[in-house]
Formats: structure tokens, C-alpha cells, sequence
């Protein structure tokens, strides 16, 4: 047992125009190593399986307790956080990449200022009416938080958008980590006060409509997001919202 290592197979990108390349690294193996701590490892000794020294690699990380969602990439070709993918679990050589529909800022380091983006074009967030003391807010039923708790899980991970064959260049999908934030806020008695908003901005380019109900999302969120639930949810809303909208002209 002394003698077991890990191997692992890395694609590198010293920046956005580069070239790709892969390296491949080996690792004692050791109990309850994850991908993040390999990488630490590597950091530390940054030298290839057949000896050549290089660079350590890019990534972004945390929390490392799957809360914050930094850390999310490809691990053996399947959207995941690193930080929780247990190395005796994974088939080797490990295989890590990058997002692979997001822009590669270096290594496994992705631009995910899209889902950002996405969310501030949906007002998805509870408006508040300057810095001052409002007082209380409305009261919220023990039921009302159990089904509200489950959509607040969201770590902005982005691997919903990573693994939905919707979300691309083409049709400019805001993805379901969005369209469940606005069923979120839309549910929130404060939040409400946008409804109208959110759901007309979900009939525009990149909207609801452009939803194929894969249901790739639901299948791969490390949170166990209602995904699904959400999109027909607020897919519901929005065709509501349309007639409204269309007998108001």
C-alpha cells in the first residue's frame, strides 16, 4: 500500500489564445485525497510523471466543503466540484479539464461572469429600498421556507450550464441556475415586487423558450437542486405573463 500512486492526466492553458496541452502527473496515494488536495500537492512539487519541472496548476477554489462553487470543472468528463470528487472513487489517470462552454482564463480557471450576467438581466435578487431600518419584514410560513430552502442551496457552480445542451453560443440560454432564482425571488413576498420584471425578461432572446427539458441540470447539480421543477414553474409564470401583457397593449 506504501508503494500506490495516483496519476493524474491534466489539460494546461498558460492563457485564453493559447494551445492546450496536456501533462500528466503521479501522486503517492495516501486516504481521503480529493482532486482539490492533488492539485495542492502538485503545487508543491510541480513536476510531471516523467520528471519534468513546470508550472503548478490554475484553479479556483475555497470553501473546499462544496459551499461556495469555485471549484467546479470537468473531473473524467463529467461536470463536478474538486472538492468533494474522492480520488478512490475516480477511474485513472484522473482526467481534468476546464469548463468547456465558458472562456478559459488559465489551466482549469474558467470565466463564469455569464451566470452574473444572467442574474442581473433577470433582477434576480430581493430589492431593498435604501440602506435604512424598514423594519420587520413580511412573515414567512414554516412551509413557504421548506419549499423556498431547496432553491437557496444554489452555489453558482455553473455546472447546470456545463452540462445543458441548450446553454451555448447560439442561443444565449440563461441557464436553469437563473430561471430557479427567479422562481426563488418571485415566491419571496418582498421579491414579488419584481414578478412582472423577471418574467418578461425570460421571454426575450436566451429565455425560457430556449429550454429543451434535457434535464441534464437536475441529474448533475451537487446540491440537488428541483431544477426541473423550477423551469416548469416559472415556464408556467411566463406564459401567464405573456397573455397579460399581450391583452394589457
Amino acid at each position: 500500500m506504501a508503494n500506490k500512486t495516483v496519476s493524474f492526466k491534466i489539460r494546461r492553458q498558460a492563457n485564453p489564445t493559447d494551445k492546450p496541452r496536456w501533462e500528466e502527473f503521479e501522486l503517492p496515494w495516501h486516504p481521503g485525497m480529493n482532486v482539490i488536495s492533488s492539485l495542492m500537492e502538485i503545487a508543491a512539487n510541480p513536476v510531471t510523471r516523467d520528471g519534468k519541472a513546470t508550472t503548478p496548476i490554475t484553479y479556483d477554489s475555497n470553501c473546499l466543503e462544496e459551499v461556495c462553487g469555485s471549484c467546479a470543472m470537468l473531473i473524467n468528463g463529467k461536470a463536478r466540484m474538486a472538492c468533494s470528487a474522492l480520488v478512490d472513487k475516480l477511474e485513472q489517470p484522473v482526467r481534468l479539464e476546464p469548463f468547456s462552454k465558458f472562456p478559459v482564463v488559465r489551466d482549469l480557471a474558467v470565466d463564469r461572469s455569464v451566470l452574473f450576467e444572467n442574474l442581473k438581466a433577470l433582477k434576480a435578487w430581493v430589492p431593498i429600498d435604501g440602506s435604512y431600518d424598514l423594519g420587520a419584514g413580511p412573515r414567512i410560513s414554516p412551509l413557504e421556507q421548506e419549499q423556498a430552502y431547496p432553491l437557496s442551496r444554489c452555489i453558482s457552480c455553473c455546472c447546470c450550464m456545463e452540462a445543458c445542451p441548450q446553454f451555448n453560443e447560439q442561443t444565449d440560454f440563461v441557464g436553469a441556475a437563473a430561471i430557479s432564482q427567479v422562481r426563488l425571488f418571485n415566491t419571496h413576498p418582498t421579491g414579488a415586487s419584481l414578478k412582472r420584471e423577471r418574467l418578461v425578461a425570460l421571454m426575450g432572446d436566451g429565455g425560457i423558450q430556449e429550454c429543451g427539458y434535457a434535464q441534464n441540470c437536475v441529474e448533475i447539480c451537487p446540491k440537488d437542486i428541483p431544477l426541473t421543477r423550477s423551469i416548469a414553474e416559472v415556464g408556467g409564470a411566463v406564459i401567464k405573463q405573456a397573455f397579460v401583457s399581450l391583452f394589457r397593449k
